[in-house]
């Protein structure tokens, strides 16, 4: 990353510093399960963790409905999956959104160790709730409706009784230290708000910077963050030279308690656990306003509740619903939201003899620092997680309670890859680039009314122009004297930080030309699906957004991609190596592979495929669709109806796997290569049945194919077994599979012979004639290309010598009889391998292979093998 796109604010120099093995900036869920983990999983490695404010503040701290995770037995982490997914309306990243559902329920349990109370039922099991988006009871609670407060102490209790996490509390974290050299970030840079020996600014050095700094909230004029939710770790991350995606997505509480016209700042939340149990939406005249919306009712997705109550107060113009609650007694208020209860009445609000008033406001950040799946973002040694980050499992609109989860899991993961592989101490660490003219902290009013009214449930390009204009003249104002007119300190940092993510958040928004999750434009209505696979990138370009379009790659499992790896074929060598001495010898571009790894030729092969049944009309499986339910999930047996010898398994699971975003799960009890029995079960797949049976055909013609191929080459092997011959394939593959029916060939025990025209030389009787006779042919192939391996095709025994003189390494006897192969290997004496090729038929395959030839070639393997029969049965 050039240091001439890299930006800082402007500080003093850093007047002291603290050391450790990693930096985590930030004390909610996400930075306080960070250090814990990576002090758990290593002997010696020291934690500093930096928090704006105190250690027991924080959003985690404000969460009321709780945490979601498969933890019920009728339940499961697909189904948890398909709910992410449906809430993320096509955005969310497959590999992340499975990773969670997967590991959440271990990463709740690691929780509940650490002394975490929830809820319990009678029997002594977790209480679980339900809330929008959710189709199952998943969400775990404590305290009824205080769960983020209740994790939030358990949390820091043990960060506390851990010697090995230092804590600097009051401090801003300002920008990142990097490596003057490599560029990678080796600390932060951080003000502390305080007394003593690290008040000021200072530095914490670190191999591994952790930012779990939380969202954004407080760049809109009414949001249920806290006061310290200023965006400073997206802005610190985008300084940085990191890339932001998703910022557009920002998702809006639908129901937060409405405190007047006047209202600013952090507004109540009202958790929509309580339409988990019960309550909805109505507007002034008690008309249920979420009927006939969605098939969830008042349970559906917040994007969609937001959107609803929105729509419903322009076109009552009125600034505020209601949400009914009367219905559910004094009991189970106090039971289950005595927290929620105590906030309505200290503003006035007695639900329990009224309709509690409610307007959307700005709640969570889908998108933020892009991260792997690991949390590294883009630039070396920064690292992220939580709110600040985008993992790509929100998507386009978090499902509730999905945001603690996420924290959980990844911060674990983060934990492992730095104890895994430590870095060293940095030698030095400098801030980089030029200083970002601060602007006056008076500034942030005005931005703040700017993005509610441009930037809020409901957006226009118009909106967005003029938001982008609008934030533009600020910032321009803090720059026309350099930003000499306004100090540093904590105001100013604040308000640049908040101007800085303003903008950025307005760039993309106003680069996404649909409606899609919590980003509407009125003026784009519908989604439109081909932005699905176009990412958009933001990143600070001196001080300026820049947005840019992005090729769309599928997110596999490392898992498979190594199965797919496998799978192997020659790959170009695009550093320009190939001979063009000759005039007409440039290599043809325009026919080279332009993949770096197998596995993406074999998606580019499945999408291919999966085209064919979805290009046309609708693009979607229409019978599938209209027969079956959105949500439902049932699992499928891949079974046999044949005997042979299976492969094409890693083929399957990848159609599957990309129909279904990664919402699956997959068991196979066999191995491509396997003998099978019919009846026997290849694999079990348990997903959405829409998924399931629209990726039937697709999935069912690939391992078919190379199944048929597997198990007719199996039969050759068999028929040869004992003699010292192989059975190997030719280059008669079906257009577009050459390297999938090769892999085939292989499961069956044969051997794969060359696999295109410049892999080996091979003469064959139309060479002999252009070059005027083997030898001639043979002289010239190996003067032009010596380090290739050469091949001769010979019809008779008199061509042999030539070729053998001129330097033949494998001569390949095309039509030989049994007699005529005999003579051929007493001639050849070793000098060289031998194939027997044409006419050849199992009933001779033995006699053939007793003559000493090397190889069998059986181009019908690959050309003309039957499919094996395999089917799917839903159960």
């Amino acid at each position: 990353m050039s240091s001439l796109t890299q930006t800082r604010l402007q500080a003093p120099e850093a007047s002291w510093s603290v050391a450790a093995e990693v930096a985590v900036v930030g004390s909610g869920i996400a930075g306080l399960s960070t250090a814990l983990r990576y002090v758990q999983r290593t002997e010696h490695g020291r934690v500093v963790l930096v928090t704006k404010d105190r250690l027991s503040t924080g959003s985690t701290s404000f969460a009321q409905g709780g945490i979601a995770a498969a933890m019920d037995p009728e339940d499961g982490p697909v189904a948890h999956m398909v709910d992410t997914h449906l809430a993320g309306a096509g955005l969310s990243d497959p590999y992340t959104v499975h990773v969670l559902a997967t590991e959440g329920p271990r990463a709740l349990r690691w929780l509940i160790g650490l002394g975490a109370e929830f809820d319990r039922g009678d029997d002594g099991s977790l209480a679980l709730t339900r809330e929008g988006g959710h189709r199952a009871d998943r969400v775990a609670h404590a305290g009824g409706d205080a769960t983020g407060a209740e994790i939030q102490r358990a949390l820091v209790a043990a960060v506390l009784a851990e010697e090995r996490i230092e804590v600097i509390e009051h401090a801003l974290a300002l920008d990142a230290l990097h490596d003057p050299v490599t560029g990678a970030v080796r600390g932060v840079t951080l003000h502390v708000m305080g007394e003593g020996a690290r008040d000021g600014v200072g530095a914490v050095l670190a191999p591994a910077v952790v930012l779990a700094t939380g969202g954004m909230g407080q760049v809109f004029a009414a949001t249920t963050n806290p006061t310290v939710s200023t965006g400073d770790g997206l802005a610190l991350a985008a300084r940085a030279g990191a890339r932001l995606r998703d910022l557009e997505f920002i998702q809006f509480h639908p129901t937060v308690l409405w405190l007047g016209p006047e209202s600013r700042g952090r507004q109540p939340l009202i958790s929509e656990a309580l339409r988990g149990e019960g309550a909805y939406v109505v507007d002034g005249r008690g008309r249920r306003i979420m009927e006939g919306v969605h098939e969830l009712g008042d349970l559906a997705p917040r994007d969609v509740v937001a959107r609803t109550i929105a729509r419903t107060m322009a076109e009552q113009d009125t600034d505020h619903v209601y949400l009914e609650t009367r219905h559910f007694g004094e009991a189970t208020w106090r039971r289950r939201f005595p927290t929620i209860l105590a906030s309505c009445r200290s503003h006035g609000v007695d639900p329990l003899s009224q309709p509690i008033p409610v307007a959307p406001a700005a709640h969570y950040a889908s998108g933020g620092a892009e991260v792997d799946i690991d949390g590294r973002t883009s630039v070396p040694g920064l690292w992220a997680v939580g709110e600040v980050a985008r993992t790509g499992v929100h998507g386009a609109n978090r499902l509730a309670s999905n945001s603690l989860l996420e924290g959980l899991v990844y911060a674990d993961r983060i934990a492992a890859r730095l104890a895994e592989a430590p870095e060293p101490a940095p030698s030095a660490a400098v801030t980089v680039g030029a200083s970002v003219p601060l602007v006056d902290a008076a500034s942030s009013g005005r931005v703040r009314t700017l993005m509610s009214r441009h930037a809020g449930v409901l957006r226009t390009g118009e909106g967005l122009a003029a938001l982008a204009e609008e934030l533009d003249a600020v910032a321009a104002a803090g720059s026309a004297d350099g930003g000499a007119a306004v100090a540093p300190g904590t105001d100013a940092w604040e308000a640049t930080n908040l101007l800085t993510v303003a903008r950025l958040v307005a760039a993309a928004a106003r680069h996404r030309t649909e409606s899609r999750g919590s980003h509407q434009r009125a003026d784009h209505p519908e989604p439109r699906p081909e932005l699905r696979i176009r990412p958009a990138v933001v990143r600070l370009e001196g001080n300026t957004p820049v947005t840019t379009d992005e090729d769309w790659t599928p997110s596999l499992p490392p898992e498979l991609v190594a199965e797919l790896d496998a799978i192997t074929f020659p790959l170009a060598d695009w550093r320009g190596r190939g001979s063009a001495a000759v005039p007409g010898d440039e290599p043809r571009a325009e026919f080279t592979l332009p993949y770096t790894s197998p596995h993406q030729s074999h998606v580019d092969v499945v999408r291919r495929a999966l085209a064919e049944d979805l290009t046309a009309g609708p693009r979607i499986d229409v019978t599938t669709v209209a027969t079956t339910p959105a949500d439902q999930v049932r699992t499928a047996h891949v079974v046999a109806r044949a005997d042979g010898t299976v492969s094409g398994l890693p083929l399957a699971e990848l159609t599957f796997w990309l129909v279904a975003d990664g919402a699956l799960e997959v068991h196979r009890p066999v191995a491509d290569g396997d003998a099978v029995k019919r009846g026997d079960v290849l694999m079990t797949v348990t997903a959405r049945t829409r998924d399931l049976l629209t990726a039937e055909r697709t999935a069912l013609n690939l391992l078919t194919h190379m199944s048929g191929i597997a198990t007719a080459t199996r039969t050759w092997v068999d028929a040869v077994a004992g003699t010292g011959a192989a059975v190997r394939d030719s280059r008669k593959t079906r257009p577009g599979l050459r390297a999938l029916d090769k892999y085939a060939v292989r499961c069956g025990g044969g051997v794969n012979h060359r696999y295109g025209l410049s892999d080996a030389g091979l003469v064959k009787d139309n060479h002999v004639v252009a070059a005027g006779g083997v030898g001639a042919a043979v002289r010239a192939i190996r003067e032009r290309f010596p380090d290739l391996p050469l091949e001769v095709e010979v019809d008779r025994l008199d061509q042999i010598e030539d070729a053998l003189a001129a330097g033949a390494e494998e001569i390949l006897l095309d039509n030989f009889t049994v007699d005529r192969l005999t003579a051929a290997v007493e001639l050849v004496a070793g000098r060289a391998r031998l194939e027997s090729s044409g006419g050849l038929t199992l009933d001779v395959a033995a006699d053939v292979a007793r003559t000493g030839v090397d190889y069998l070639a059986v181009g019908a393997l690959t050309h003309s093998s039957p499919a094996l029969d395999i089917a799917l049965d839903l159960l």
